[in-house]
Parts: C-alpha cells; structure tokens; sequence
C-alpha cells in the first residue's frame, strides 16, 4: 500500500469498493495519468461504507468542467452529514473528475476538449479520450446509480435543472426526487457522463447546480436536499423525502438560441421565465449604443438558462429555451 505523505491518504489504481473498510468514510487519491514530466496526476474519491455487506452504490461527481465549483461543496457537505452508522450500501463521491482543469481554473481539458462530449472516451485515443476512458472504467463502472453536478459556464446563468432519459423510470424517478425547478429529457448516447452511465445499465441524471467559478449556498443546498432525498428513497439512509413546494416544469427537448450578428447584448427575460412565440428576448446595440437588432421567441417555452455577458459576438449565445411537454 502507497501512503501520500500529505494526509496519509492512501493511493489507489481502481476504486475496489469491497477494499474500503465498513462503518467508516475514506478518502482516496486514485491515479488516472500522468504529465508532460511523468509525475501523477490525482483524483479524490471518498467512500462511505456501511456496516452491513453488499447494498447499493450511488456515485456522486463533479467539475466535470474545471469552472463547475458547486458540485464540489454539495458532495463535501453531503459526506460530513450522512450518518455512517445508519448507512446501507455505499456512497462515493469525487469532487473533482477534471482535475487539470481545476487547478487552471479553466472548463476544458488541457487540449481544449469537453470531457462532456466525449465520454466514454477511448483506451488509447488523445490526451483526454484516455483520461474520460480511464474516469468510466476506473470509477464510474462501480456505480449502481449516478448524480452527474454542473453548473453553466463562464457568462451564463442557470436555472437549478435536471437533465435526464424520462423515459426510463429509474432515471425518471431520480430525476422527480432532486425537486429541481425544470427537468429536461435528454435521451442517452449524447456522449457526456451521464449518457454513458445510462449506456452502461446505470441509471444518471445530470444535475445542474447554478452559476460557474462560485460557491452558492442556496443552489448547493437545493443539491443536498435532493441527494438525500434519493438516498432516504433507496432505504439508504433514514431521511424522509422532503416535498418541492412548487411544481416542476418538464420539457420533452431544448435548445439554445444564438445571434447572427455581434454587439451590446440584453437578454431580457430572467431565468425560469416562461415566453410566447414572438417575444422580445433580446436587445443588440452597437458600441453607440445604436439599436441593430431585436430578437425574438421562435416558440413557447422556459428560459433554462441566459447569457449575461453583454459583449456578443457573431454566433453568439442569447438563452437556453426548454420545450414543454
């Protein structure tokens, strides 16, 4: 057994979860590659394992994008919370999947990938096809289910949303219990971590948890109460399943909407908003402030999420529209 001198927290190759001691939470650093001069690169994994055999597995990750900082918070807080004595089956959690990114403080992998877009990756592909290869079959083939967190990206806003197959009832089920704002049927096969999960006979949702590079409470509490909510529906834990006080809003698709032509930017409606076909969603101006063009609903729906940056470029973002069912 390897011991990092820093925490002797132990290093592993693979996440063998029948390794990791009952009644106890532990921490792992697991090797996926190694950098341009040899030295390892790391991923953190924590295990809570109950006291009783076998039971299920629910995985929790997160910073799939290295910008995507509250799904770290929700995965630390949910850790210092459960009650390990009380815990049937295991959870495991990595709080960070892309930690090169991470430390850059940037979204994509160090070759300008999307790791969200090439899962599963591939055994002996690019830089960041083996690294997404080495994350499905070191860590995410263990899992019995999957709660994927993110949040937008730089200059975008979110709405707390789920992304997730509803035509699978597991997954369905999943999905209804995070008690999110807006749920979005996303089939699988889209290449993203969750698509994969779903590939490989393991029911995921994709849970989108606010706003990039921030930490915020309300979002990542709203996380929390929905893990232990699916947690509490398992029989994993004793928690009760706590109710939304509004209702969701399902979409059967959705898509964003971008600019033909750059300027000053105004996305007028707020996220969650709903809009009728012909609405003004957008003001573009000129640097003099000179009205261009004014931007329009093509079709009823739910504003998921918007661009709040004002400086907008040819082909640029104005807002995530969700279809409703």
């Amino acid at each position: 057994m390897l011991l990092n001198t820093a925490g002797n927290i132990e290093i592993i190759n693979d996440l063998d979860i029948k390794k990791a001691p009952k009644g106890a939470i532990t921490r792992y650093w697991l090797q996926i590659v190694t950098d341009g001069i040899g030295v390892p690169i790391h991923v953190p994994v924590i295990v809570a394992r109950g006291k009783e055999a076998g039971g299920k597995v629910v995985g929790l990750t997160a910073a799939v994008h290295g910008n995507e900082l509250n799904g770290i918070l929700v995965i630390q807080r949910l850790f210092k919370e459960i009650n390990i004595d009380e815990l049937k089956g295991t959870i495991v959690g990595v709080p960070v999947i892309n930690v090169p990114s991470l430390v850059r403080k940037k979204r994509r992998f160090i070759d300008g990938t999307d790791l969200n877009h090439i899962m599963p990756g591939k055994p002996n592909g690019t830089v960041s096809q083996v690294y997404a290869w080495r994350i499905t079959n070191r860590i995410i083939k263990h899992f019995d289910y999957l709660i994927d967190l993110h949040t937008a990206s730089n200059g975008r806003i979110n709405s707390y949303y789920i992304r997730a197959d509803m035509e699978d009832n597991q997954v369905k089920k999943m999905a209804l219990l995070q008690n999110a704002q807006i749920i979005v049927h996303n089939p699988p096969s889209d290449g993203t971590l969750r698509g994969t999960a779903d590939e490989m006979g393991i029911p995921a949702i994709t849970l989108e948890v606010g706003n990039p590079n921030t930490f915020q409470r309300g979002m990542i509490r709203d996380g929390l109460t929905g893990i232990h909510n699916l947690l509490g529906f398992l029989k994993m834990t004793e928690a009760e399943v706590e109710e939304h006080d509004d209702e969701t809003v399902l979409c059967k698709n959705s898509y964003w909407i971008y600019t033909d032509t750059g300027g000053i930017m105004t996305v007028h409606p707020q996220v969650t908003d709903l809009v009728k076909k012909g609405e003004l969603i957008a003001s573009m101006r000129t640097i003099f402030g000179d009205l261009i063009k004014e931007y329009y609903a093509p079709e009823d729906g739910i504003v998921i999420g918007k661009s709040v940056s004002p400086i907008n470029q040819t082909g640029g973002r104005i807002l995530h529209l969700g279809i409703l069912k």
